[in-house]
């Protein structure tokens, strides 16, 4: 997941400078998407991994 989201910023930061508006905010949210999946997976995997 972090990976993904990583390749869609940095998609959104090279659309970005090469103009393409639209394209650059859908990447950009679709990372944003990615990232907060990986950060709720992340804490709920930590919640529930008990230490033996």
């Amino acid at each position: 997941m972090l990976h993904w989201s990583l390749v869609f910023l940095v998609v959104a930061i090279i659309a970005a400078v090469l103009g393409f508006g639209a394209l650059a905010g859908a990447a950009a949210t679709i990372a944003k998407v990615c990232f907060v999946l990986f950060l709720i997976v992340w804490l709920v995997s930590m919640l529930t991994t008990r230490r033996a």
